[in-house]
């Protein structure tokens, strides 16, 4: 029995491909939790039961008011300084290399017990960069999540970059030959390939000459969080507020609250310490309100929950031009009874990640002319992940390549499809 699959770990979603003869030889997606094939990348370790859980049933833990400690966003640390280092958990100090080993782990686990058999080898999906102009750096992701994996019972692992593997779900649809420009806008990064493909073409055991062009940026849809909540949220918490002593507000605290991955950062003594340094610098009242905002939702730890507000104004704001968002846990003390609406509007979106969008489209731009393919040759536009629905992002993408027409591939599954798929070649 062929015990292969591929998985897609994800800074958001993961996802676990799995190309089964039992299945006629189709690629099936595992349910991975209860009858989601998507599993969300989120660990909550819950102080108050003293238990660990994963995904969804994580979030509703941590919205519900557990006390504990949430992990998120954890492929970003991947290629980092961050990878060494550690945080602690109930009480206890949990490397990150052994947080990415659980959640990895238990994605594993989930898979076998949906297969109802052992997966021992893996076709893993990687980002065309972890890390953005740092080879080594890169290198250095790709082997410490090899590692990992084979840590949890993988024997044997191998990458495949992300858009090749939805090319390769794509391609099992298509009739005739096509040049694709696949667009996978995930959590953590954009990685943009242009591919030819065919029916014909996907009996090939070795596609490199069909992958005519790859090339990616470190940007993605925590990014566009992060940019949303910077520049129209972290304001009602004082940043770009001016100090007594004539200094501005210290920005870094901001930075930290809108990453996911650094949000834990924020909850230190010592934070707590420079905050109220910082507080008794302010002699003006709409500012030591903001503050006092901060400091409530720093001493609360509801970081994480503020992060997830920002995530959902960017969902709202990718299909309405106008939102209203309760921000019903930002309060000082003098405003225990005043519950904080913020309007925000596509315009204030579009200028919170316009730079994105620009990096985006240089990267395209690059991507085909190192190809040596002019725009008006792409046939087809393959978007796939689940940041590649926001606002004004097509737009942007179809102003590059204006004949190409648009088809939305399975926005979650289509990596860990084509990776399924993938695996079954590599493994048969």
């Amino acid at each position: 029995m062929l015990q292969a699959c591929g998985v897609d770990f994800g800074t958001s979603n993961s996802t676990v491909g799995w190309h089964s003869k039992d299945l006629v030889g189709q690629t099936s997606l595992l349910a991975l939790e209860q009858d989601k094939v998507t599993l969300p990348s989120v660990v909550f370790f819950n102080l108050d039961e003293d238990e660990v859980s994963y995904g969804r049933a994580a979030l509703t833990a941590y919205l519900a008011g557990y006390e504990g400690r949430l992990m998120r966003s954890m492929k970003s640390l991947l290629g980092t300084s961050l990878i060494d280092g550690q945080t602690e958990v109930q009480g206890r100090a949990l490397p990150f290399r052994d947080l990415l080993a659980q959640y990895i782990g238990e994605l594993k686990r989930r898979a076998e017990h949906s297969a109802g058999q052992q997966f021992t080898q893996a076709v893993f999906g990687r980002p065309v960069h972890f890390v953005d102009d740092d080879k080594s750096a890169d290198k250095l992701a790709q082997q410490t999540l090899e590692d990992i994996a084979k840590a949890v019972g993988f024997k044997e692992v191998q990458f495949q970059f992300e858009p090749i593997a939805a090319a390769i779900d794509y391609e099992s649809r298509i009739v005739r030959e096509e040049l694709v420009l696949v667009a996978d806008i995930g959590g953590g990064t954009s990685d943009f390939s242009l591919v030819r493909l065919s029916p014909e073409r996907s009996q090939h055991t070795d596609r490199q000459n069909d992958i005519l062009g790859n090339g990616g940026v470190h940007i993605g849809g925590t990014d566009f969080d992060k940019y949303l909540s910077l520049t129209q949220v972290m304001p009602l918490l004082g940043l770009g507020g001016t100090l007594a002593s004539g200094t501005e507000m210290p920005s870094g605290y901001y930075f930290n609250l809108a990453t996911w991955h650094t949000i834990n950062l924020a909850y230190t003594q010592k934070v707590a310490r420079e905050l109220q340094d910082v507080y008794r610098d302010v002699n003006n009242a709409d500012l030591r309100i903001r503050i006092e905002r901060l400091l409530n939702l720093v001493e609360q730890r509801d970081g994480h929950w503020l992060a997830l507000k920002s995530e959902e104004a960017k969902i709202m704001l990718s299909d309405q031009d106008s939102i209203s968002l309760a921000l019903e846990r930002l309060r000082s003390k003098s405003e225990d009874a005043i519950e904080c609406i913020l309007t925000l509007n596509q315009q204030g979106f579009q200028s919170s990640i316009g730079h994105l969008m620009d990096q985006i489209g240089v990267n395209i731009n690059q991507v085909l002319s190192s190809a040596g393919i002019r725009a008006a040759d792409v046939d087809t536009v393959f978007f796939t992940g689940g940041s590649s629905g926001v606002r004004g992002l097509r737009q942007r993408i179809a102003a590059i390549v204006p004949d190409a027409k648009q088809v939305e591939g399975d926005l979650f599954g289509s990596i860990g499809a084509g990776l399924g798929l993938d695996a079954y070649r590599r493994f048969l």
